[in-house]
């Protein structure tokens, strides 16, 4: 046990505790409330900071806490890592108790914007226009900007004296009890809920680890929850990096936006062998076990209406990974055909329904387990078990199926939330990474794939990849003599033509306007010959309208990456190529060595 665990092993936390030299916790317990808002003192002379004041709820108890380390009179600086209630509440009061003319509000531009409408006096300290910075008497504090996470203008702060990340709602939990420091790894669980329903996306909550990891952290003090260790940080760092975030934003559309919530409760009620199970191969195969326990079973099929309407079956013929059916057994489809179902209690076929399946000469028992989610009346999952012999215990299956239904309704659930998730997920990456008008990719994602290819071009040296820029000649007198609809019109025909051109490892992007780009892996001959063959086929074009008869060429430029030349370069040379085409007459492929 190291000397901070001896210390705090009998805390109090009607007290102030110091979690390191001349760093306090001043927060206050709240009962029964998994939602435990934490405040810190650095205590520094007159030149004290209070990081996260808190709330109307705790401010009396922090106040009585501070007095008991320094006087509050001596706090200069409020730190608001963000601006929600929970830790700008008390800003009206503290106003009222500040006796000096210097005591400012740390904060972000952003955060500034919401606060004034407390309309407190108090001025503002703001970290971007101090260089992120705030000089102390003994240490230098560093604010790391984490935007997005879960507020534009959010940040943590940093002791580089301590080694403590502040780092405001980041890693903050939803505790059963009060816990100051995180006792081992199962902190993570509590941090999973908080972060997926409050980041807006995995990709901000990837940013902000990453910024935040760079920092030498002895302690990671969160605003909520539980305060982290050194020998925990790296494991909690990695779990959440993993986590799928924006939930309420990925369901957007649904009238199921407490499945999750629903779901992470109903977590704590399943056996303890399903706890340790994530992937639905997993729980089925270790729910396959635990009914084979009680009554002997041959095969676990699922059966499940989508939101599209489709019938996904899972079973062991696939991996319990799922696909979509057209034939469905047909004592499934009698289930599936029940519009409503009783939920009078008492009633063995309630829960199941017994039948008999021929398979062969052999005619096997068959239970079939209908699930009625939460927000729907109709059958929307059928389980079939099909079991290894005709002569079953009666009561043993009404006692297993009882046994089994929570856990079996939950993993089809998760599943399938998963897959609604996954559906939304891809729906929203489609629309930012390609351009509406056109559908070719997007800038956004030409940085982030085409850099993956560079670098793994940089890796191996006998790869190759082009840049062939192109350009709509005469684009502009499109646009005035026939009108931006029509120039729309001439831009997705180009557009598809040059989908049809690329093969599925070629990578189309829209720069702007009538400018395009493709990257290949081919030679420079290669792609003088691919460029051709588009120029070809748009000179060829027959356009259809108000557009009917217009000829439209385009001009290319080619350039060959050359070793560790960026993307900009890159791009830049195939831009001179194309600069040499349109100066020698247009419709042309030219190519920079």
């Amino acid at each position: 046990m190291t000397g901070l665990e001896q210390k705090l092993e009998n805390m109090d936390s009607n007290h102030a505790i110091e979690i390191a030299p001349r760093i306090w916790w001043v927060g206050h317990e709240q009962k029964d409330d998994p939602f435990q808002c934490h405040v810190y003192l650095i205590e520094q002379g007159d030149q004290s900071v209070l990081i996260d004041p808190g709330s109307k709820l705790t401010i009396a108890n922090t106040l009585r806490k501070i007095n008991e380390v320094i006087s509050f009179t001596s706090i200069k600086y409020f730190v608001c890592q963000h601006q929600d209630p929970d830790i700008t509440g008390s800003l009206e009061l503290i106003e009222k108790l500040i006796c000096r003319d210097d005591a400012v509000i740390v904060t972000h531009w952003r955060t500034q914007m919401l606060l004034k409408h407390y309309a407190v006096d108090i001025p503002f300290w703001l970290i971007e226009d101090n260089d992120w910075q705030l000089e102390l008497q003994d240490r230098t504090l560093s604010f790391c900007f984490t935007p997005y996470a879960h507020f534009p203008g959010a940040f943590t702060t940093f002791d580089p004296k301590s080694g403590i990340m502040f780092s405001s709602d980041l890693f903050g939990g939803l505790t059963d009890e009060f816990s100051l420091f995180a006792k081992d790894e199962t902190y993570l669980e509590c941090m999973k809920p908080f972060h997926q329903h409050y980041i807006p996306s995995n990709d901000i909550l990837q940013y902000a680890l990453s910024v935040i990891e760079k920092y030498p952290m002895e302690m990671i003090a969160p605003q909520h929850g539980s305060i982290i260790p050194k020998k925990l940080i790296p494991y909690m760092i990695d779990g959440l990096k993993s986590l799928d975030c924006g939930l309420y934003l990925l369901l957007r559309g649904t009238t199921d936006l407490k499945k999750l919530s629903k779901f992470n409760e109903t977590l704590k009620n399943i056996t303890k062998t399903m706890t340790i199970f994530r992937d639905f191969k997993e729980i089925s195969e270790a729910l396959f076990k635990l009914i084979q326990s009680e009554i002997p079973i041959k095969a676990l099929d699922f059966y499940v209406r989508d939101i599209d309407e489709d019938i996904i079956y899972f079973g062991k013929n696939n991996h319990y990974r799922g696909h979509v059916i057209t034939e469905v057994p047909e004592m499934v489809s009698r289930v599936f055909e029940t519009k409503k179902v009783s939920s009078k209690e008492g009633s063995s076929c309630e829960l199941y329904e017994l039948r008999h399946d021929k398979v062969g000469k052999n005619l096997y028992e068959c239970l079939l387990i209908p699930l009625i989610f939460p927000d729907k009346e109709s059958t929307e999952a059928v389980i079939l078990i099909r079991l290894n012999s005709n002569e079953n215990d009666q009561e043993k299956m009404q006692r297993v199926v009882e046994q089994m239904i929570v856990p079996l309704q939950v993993s089809i659930e998760r599943e399938m939330i998963y897959r609604d998730m996954e559906k939304e997920r891809e729906k929203i990456y489609q629309r930012s990474i390609r351009d509406p008008l056109t559908n070719l990719y997007t800038r956004i994602y030409m940085k982030d794939v085409v850099q993956k290819l560079l670098d793994q071009q940089n890796r191996d040296k006998s790869s190759k990849t082009v840049a062939i820029m192109m350009d709509i000649d005469h684009f502009k007198k499109v646009n005035d003599t026939y009108g931006h609809s029509q120039g729309d019109v001439v831009l997705q025909g180009v557009a598809s033509c040059i989908l049809e051109q690329c093969r599925s490892a070629d990578i189309p992007i829209r720069i702007g306007g009538e400018e395009f780009v493709i990257f290949s892996q081919v030679g420079l001959d290669g792609a003088f010959q691919f460029a051709e063959r588009i120029r070809n086929h748009i000179e060829n074009i027959k356009w259809d309208g108000p557009v009917e008869g217009i000829k439209i060429t385009a001009s290319f430029g080619v350039a060959a990456r050359q070793l560790d030349e960026t993307l900009e370069m890159l791009i830049s040379r195939a831009d001179v190529a194309l600069y040499k085409a349109k100066h020698q007459g247009r419709n042309r492929t030219c190519v920079v060595e």
